[in-house]
């Protein structure tokens, strides 16, 4: 259940995306907060430099397996603008990280890139549960939808 606290969160996720965006970047952002509530710490992509692999999942995941003991990473939640990749759902589920909350779907992100007319990803897009089918993951959360199509569009010229 999508709570009051976690929207906030991923308000905050996709100001990251938009930062991302005004950087010259893919507008991608996350947060990663502890158990107790805590941020720890957040970052938006890094892919306009030519290195595909800097998404903030896969940030995090690397932050949370040098800086968080086991069962503090299994309690901590990653929030994200967007749902994550099959290479940040595997380094998600690789360091043991908790629930994932993300604001908008693989699936509406790949509608959108349809209908702006741009070529799918280089990498299928697919459920983080069909690359972690452990992992706790709520999302899409409707009321975020329309920002972030906005931010795809505002990317690729529409």
């Amino acid at each position: 259940m999508i709570t009051e606290t976690d929207k906030q969160h991923l308000q905050r996720c996709v100001e990251l995306a938009e930062e991302a965006l005004e950087a010259g970047d893919e507008p991608f952002g996350s947060v990663l907060v502890s158990g107790d509530g805590e941020v720890l710490v957040e970052d938006h992509n890094h892919v306009a430099g030519g290195d595909a692999t800097q998404h903030p999942e896969f940030f995090l995941a690397r932050w949370a397996a040098e800086n968080l003991a086991p069962e503090e990473r299994a309690r901590a939640t990653v929030y994200t603008s967007g749902e994550h990749c099959p290479m940040c759902a595997a380094a998600h589920g690789w360091v043991g990280l908790g629930r994932i909350v993300y604001a908008s779907s693989s699936e509406q992100l790949v509608e959108w890139l349809t209908e702006l007319d741009v070529a799918p990803p280089r990498v299928r897009p697919l459920p983080i549960q069909e690359v972690v089918p452990t992992a706790e993951v709520e999302g899409p959360v409707a009321e975020f939808a329309e920002r972030i199509c906005d931010l795809h569009r505002r990317l690729h010229g529409a």
